[in-house]
């Protein structure tokens, strides 16, 4: 039996297929880059990061943190023997991803230029023809319960006609999003979430004419449940042709975790979970029998000791990685206390904070940190980033090392908003190293510790309480920085390890 969550991690919007034997999962990211993990398993239960669909975004828009914007929700499919992964930016437009190699370099190109056009999945047709169903973002647009198709050409590289409505959910569906279009027993299936992320529920229509018109029908809910919101994600079948459904649930603070659900078909229309009160409609399942027995048991890795000869799949950027920031040398990272100008100097507009998605409800996460300094100024830290974020660690100031925390605060946040920071705390210490803890609890709580001898902990700050960031959970991050936004970049922060420990278990 395998137990939901399966990911208890902000792989936000999935979706998946199988590729023979293997399965797998790609995720959205937004200003997180490289973006669009790939996600490869054998069982549909475990997984690990292989690759990212996007290294960097050809937009300068993206050398900055663009919080709210960058790569939505995103479909992959196996096509001409070619992994093919559409992306939606919802200011630019839609983008490819494809390789013949899920571990290889992934080729971009733009289908077409818009603004608001989110969610897209393509279908080939058995005639040769392929289209592309997609939604709209209302914070682009005003629109947000319209599904549109247009037809493209099959290599992906351009639109072939005008969109056409096929589906308008005002009434039964006010939030309609997240399309994915197959084709089975002479029906074109549309599953898609509706009703919004934190409350909605999973929705599917059909028809026989991929232009409609379209059958609706509620195939999923929360019902009697905890799983609130059980919708967004990808019907995968297994090599036993048993049917799968893997989607999120947001938990707010730690951003959309992942679930898997059975599915089987009743009458022509998907039934996905199990009917515990009644009532007709799938409800989310807390364990079931495992999709595939004795596969390899993968898990994503979190702690790093820095050293291979290239970042870890497990950390991600704030914006386009610039190989300016950072070192990997001999088992250590090196990150230089830039001064990018302007409000930069925040983090929260910081393209060179290193971040990493927990991968559990309780966590604490242990580094050790030396700080050669350049400036006054210039700090080395490790953090938690959400809409409400806090760093703390090492930071010269007048000639002396200091252990500080920092927290900080946006507004205005659909969008990048604006962020404020506050000093909350600065203890003098006679030492450039010191060893840094972040201990964050089931109840969303956290609190920074501090060692000069890897042994004995002194608390550094108050506690603090998670946040989400924009359209993200919160996350894990490293920084080094010149505070007084006039730096020469001398300076650096070398992190010899980071450890990250699943405190879940203790708690319970």
């Amino acid at each position: 039996m395998y137990q939901n969550p399966i990911l208890y991690a902000d792989y936000s919007d999935p979706d998946v297929i199988r590729v023979g034997q293997d399965f797998y999962m790609v995720a959205s990211s937004f200003t997180y880059l490289p973006g669009v993990p790939l996600l490869h398993s054998k069982d549909l239960v475990h997984w690990e990061i292989i690759n990212y669909c996007v290294s960097k975004l050809p937009f300068d828009k993206y050398n900055r943190p663009s919080h709210g914007s960058g790569t939505w929700a995103p479909s992959i499919r196996y096509h001409d023997d070619t992994f093919i992964v559409f992306i939606p930016l919802p200011d630019e437009g839609i983008m490819v991803a494809r390789s013949k190699d899920p571990y290889g370099q992934f080729q971009l190109n733009m289908l077409c230029a818009s603004k608001g056009w989110i969610d897209p999945c393509p279908i080939w047709d058995d005639d040769g023809r392929a289209y592309m169903v997609y939604a709209l973002a209302r914070s682009r647009c005003g629109i947000k319960h319209r599904l549109m198709l247009v037809e493209i050409d099959p290599e992906c590289t351009r639109l072939i006609g005008e969109p056409m409505l096929i589906f308008d959910g005002e009434q039964v569906a006010p939030t309609t999003e997240g399309p994915k279009i197959y084709k089975k027993d002479d029906y074109y299936y549309i599953l898609m979430p509706s009703g919004g992320v934190a409350t909605g529920w999973q929705s599917c229509l059909r028809s026989r004419d991929i232009h409609g018109p379209y059958e609706y029908k509620v195939v999923m809910h929360q019902g009697c449940t905890d799983i609130n919101g059980p919708h967004q994600g990808g019907w995968v079948d297994t090599p036993d042709g048993r049917n799968w459904f893997v989607h999120f649930q947001d938990v707010h603070e730690l951003g959309r975790i992942t679930h898997l659900q059975p599915m089987c078909f009743i009458n022509g229309w998907p039934f996905i979970g199990s009917d515990l009160d009644g009532d007709g409609i799938g409800e989310p399942v807390k364990e079931w029998s495992d999709p595939v027995e004795g596969a390899p048991e993968y898990k994503i890795s979190t702690s790093d000791d820095f050293r291979s000869d290239k970042l870890g799949l497990q950390w991600q950027w704030q914006a386009n990685p610039n190989e300016d920031w950072y070192q990997l040398d001999d088992g250590h990272l090196i990150l230089y206390c830039m001064a990018p100008g302007g409000r930069e100097n925040l983090l929260w507009y910081a393209g060179n904070v290193l971040t990493q998605i927990p991968q559990s409800k309780a966590f604490t996460v242990t580094t050790s940190i030396h700080l050669y300094p350049g400036e006054d100024g210039d700090i080395a830290a490790c953090g938690i980033v959400g809409q409400k974020y806090s760093y703390a660690g090492i930071k010269r100031m007048q000639g002396k090392n200091f252990a500080v925390m920092f927290k900080g605060d946006v507004t205005n946040k659909e969008f990048e908003g604006e962020a404020t920071e506050t000093s909350c705390d600065a203890q003098l210490i006679d030492s450039g190293h010191i060893f840094m803890k972040i201990v964050v609890r089931e109840d969303k709580s956290y609190n920074y510790y501090y060692s000069l001898d890897g042994v004995s902990y002194k608390e550094l700050g108050k506690t603090q309480m998670l946040e989400r960031a924009t359209w993200t959970g919160a996350k894990i991050c490293l920084w080094s920085a010149n505070m007084n936004n006039k730096g020469s970049g001398n300076g650096y922060g070398r992190y010899d390890w980071v450890y990250i420990t699943d405190d879940t278990a203790k708690e319970q």
